[in-house]
């Protein structure tokens, strides 16, 4: 048995989304304020604590609706909308294989179901609406009544409640109930093309389940983004799921796995016996069992380089008082020097000393192999009977990045789903389902999974259908289709760079390394508000560029193409077998004479065009393109400039970033000195020579330029950053890119109300 997906509605800015779960480890990734946070809150609200849920926890984009509802109260008439209509629900789906069905007996829909999808709806809506509905009447009589006695004159109070929102605003939870109803699975929807999920509609006269349908089929653990989040590790969720929270002090987490999985009250050893005796020796002794007993998990720590090269280890330091008996008190110390001698002193620190991303990481480790143990050895009731033991046990993990470098980010997300399952019981088992969920902002994080275990949270913005942005969540596993080859480049070309792609508001992607080392420096100095933007900047090259295409479409992203114009002359030849065939010869850009480009941005992307002539007289609207609704895209490629030379303004067509670079900066150039492009490059440039020879002098300079040197000699040439121009096609992508991602950004501030994540 497995968790498949859920479908959430209603809960924040997700108003209908579908999220797939791998069966092993799933990460939910995407920009700020996206709703991967929402999502993990949703998860631990309807699994956990129902109670939970805050009028801010509904979308936004269903307040006005819940207004009407009172409004209708107010004048006497039906409402048009109910609260199921407009409250959060989840549908949580499982795969369950036919020989677990006596498991799910509970919920099976239909007495024809023997295996497969099973999906529960948990549905919020109000217990008693005649009790609500009398509760705000009277409350809002009141308030009018106040508001009346203001003198005649005077401003008149806004007494609340104003409205039915404003009246649940603080007394929300005493009005709801959480119903179960069973799903068909023979009417579960993929979602919409654009993205939007499609839960399926209940009868009127289905009858709900018993509550909490998932209490002995999935346990529930949490590691909370915040380490100092308060909250007692030994217990459990209202449910029974266990849900505990990171404690202050690592101290305070060892004592609960020694309490709950190491320690036996009822049958003392002759440690403790002695410990009565002598506080010294039971201090000793204790130290010792604490040793033998704590060896298995940190061998675990180990195994994830932990202490590491450097760092302190971890000593057990028992704080035992006389009147306390055996009541054994644990604090965690770092040795951080070990004896030179026999009987010289062993020096500690104590736990508050060590790094936070330290104390963070081995406080992780401690938490998932007590989540581990929990789920392995059930409570017993209090009739003596056991808790049966649930088959899926689903962690979430919040942000595991906080305090830790790049390289510890990507050994724990390795390394977590192992301590996981490290159990004689687990292993291979396929009947006991481990499910890891991990939220992230962190590239490392998501550059060690596979592309099948990401889930990307794409925001929309409002529009003339709906008063708030949303989100929807995309399964990366099939982003490609049954594009083998692409998949495959995109997947190694991702892990072999970065994937601050999942993060970003917007994408550059450059041609090569000159253009990746100087675009920031345009960015930085010439478009300053661009500079503050989350953008990712991307070398994939003009071969490869467009390959990105689906995934950009997926993500929805804002993208900005810095591409070369890449002339070539069509030459014919004829080969060793007498076939006479056509290949594409590098040339200087002129017009007139049949010239093709053999950039494949500009052949298969955008604006989808061979004949130089046509690339080069495409109008300046028309490098920018909305595709399909799904996403923005400028194509900025070399164009005719201004000859510097020439006092009549000719022109020059540029083929590349370098040669670009050259014409925009033609006065200053000749005083970058550095390596031997560069100088060839300011030599020419005194040469005097003038257009059509300038430019081929330039075009066969460039054939064999060190030009990562050159960026690098450009960058570093003047006292005033700001001196190095952008070429005029980079400035014109770059404008609109400030463009698109202010308008984007304003609309965010302005339409989120707060329901981020």
């Amino acid at each position: 048995m497995k968790l498949e997906f859920i479908e959430l509605r209603n809960y924040r800015k997700l108003k209908s989304t579908r999220i797939d779960f791998d069966e092993k480890r799933t990460l939910f990734v995407g920009a700020n304020n996206s709703g991967k946070t929402s999502a993990m809150l949703a998860l631990r609200t309807f699994l956990g604590d129902t109670k939970k849920l805050t009028l801010r926890d509904v979308s936004i984009a269903n307040w006005a609706a819940l207004d009407l509802i009172g409004d209708a109260w107010e004048a006497d008439d039906e409402p048009t909308s109910t609260f199921a209509e407009l409250l959060p629900s989840l549908d949580l789906w499982l795969d369950v294989p036919a020989s677990e069905i006596h498991h799910v007996v509970h919920i099976i829909p239909t007495i024809d179901w023997v295996s497969g999808l099973l999906g529960v709806r948990l549905q919020y809506d109000v217990d008693n609406e005649d009790q609500l509905k009398e509760h705000y009447l009277e409350a809002r009589n009141k308030a009018r009544a106040r508001n009346e006695k203001a003198e005649d004159g005077r401003p008149k109070p806004q007494i609340r409640p104003e409205s039915l929102t404003d009246f649940l605003d603080g007394a929300f939870k005493k009005y709801l109930t959480v119903n179960c109803f069973p799903l068909d699975p023979a009417k579960s929807e993929e979602p919409k093309s654009t993205g939007v999920a499609q839960p399926q509609s209940l009868a009127e006269d289905l009858l709900p389940l018993d509550d909490r349908p998932f209490a002995n089929l999935i346990k529930v653990n949490e590691i909370p983004a915040s380490p100092l989040e308060q909250g007692d590790p030994s217990g459990d969720a209202p449910d029974g799921s266990g849900a505990p929270k990171l404690r202050r002090r690592l101290s305070d987490q060892v004592r609960s796995y020694y309490d709950r999985h190491l320690d036996n009250a009822d049958d003392l050893s002759p440690d403790d016996i002695a410990a009565l005796g002598s506080i010294y020796d039971a201090e000793q002794a204790f130290d010792g069992r604490l040793k033998s007993g704590f060896e298995g998990a940190l061998d675990e720590l180990a195994e994830l380089n932990v202490p590491g090269v450097h760092n302190p280890s971890i000593a057990f330091n028992t704080q035992l008082r006389g009147e306390e008996g055996l009541k054994h008190g644990t604090a965690i110390q770092y040795q951080i020097s070990n004896p030179a001698n026999v009987g010289d002193p062993v020096r500690h620190l104590p736990e508050s000393y060590a790094g936070l991303g330290y104390q963070r990481l081995i406080s992780m480790i401690f938490l998932l192999m007590q989540f581990r143990q929990d789920w392995m050895s059930p409570p017993v009731t209090t009739s003596g009977n056991a808790v049966p033991m649930p088959l899926v046990h689903l962690v979430l993990i919040e942000e595991p990045e906080a305090h830790l470098h790049a390289q510890v980010q990507q050994v724990f997300i390795n390394k977590a789903y192992d301590v996981l399952r490290n159990h004689p019981r687990l292993g291979n088992r396929t009947d006991l389902t481990t499910q890891m969920v991990v939220s992230t902002h962190s590239s490392h994080v998501a550059h060690e999974v596979d592309f099948a275990n990401l889930r990307y949270f794409r925001r929309h913005p409002s529009d003339a259908t709906q008063s708030a942005p949303t989100t929807t969540v995309a399964n990366l596993s099939n982003v490609f289709g049954k594009d083998e080859e692409t998949k495959r480049f995109v997947k190694r070309y991702l892990k072999s760079t970065d994937c601050d792609l999942f993060f970003a508001d917007g994408a550059i992607f450059v041609e090569g390394q000159a253009e990746r080392i100087l675009v920031p420096h345009f960015i930085r100095h010439h478009f300053p508000s661009l500079w503050r933007r989350y953008t990712s900047l991307i070398d994939l090259g003009g071969a490869h560029a467009h390959r990105l295409e689906p995934l950009v479409k997926t993500l929805g992203l804002t993208v900005l193409v810095i591409s070369d114009l890449d002339a070539a002359k069509p030459t014919q030849i004829t080969k060793s077998d007498g076939v006479e065939t056509t290949v594409n010869r590098a040339a200087k850009p002129s017009l007139g004479n049949g010239q093709v480009t053999t950039n494949a941005v500009l052949k298969k992307w955008h604006p989808q065009k061979t004949n130089i002539d046509d690339l080069v007289s495409l109008p300046a609207g028309g490098h920018a393109v909305c595709v399909q609704e799904a996403y923005d895209l400028f194509v900025a490629f070399q164009t005719a400039v201004p000859d510097p030379t020439d006092a009549n303004r000719s022109t020059l067509i540029p083929r590349t970033f370098e040669d670009a670079i050259v014409y925009a900066n033609f006065d200053n150039i000749t005083g970058v000195t550095g390596g031997s492009t560069t100088t060839k490059i300011a030599r020419l440039v005194e040469t005097g020579l003038t257009g059509q020879d300038l430019e081929a002098e330039l075009f066969e300079l460039l054939k064999s330029a060190e030009k990562a040197s050159f960026a690098l000699d450009c960058l570093l040439a003047f006292d005033k950053p700001e001196t190095l121009q952008p070429p005029p096609y980079i400035r014109a992508g770059l404008a609109w890119l400030d463009a698109k991602l202010a308008t984007e950004t304003d609309t965010v501030l302005k339409k989120n109300e707060g329901q981020g994540g």
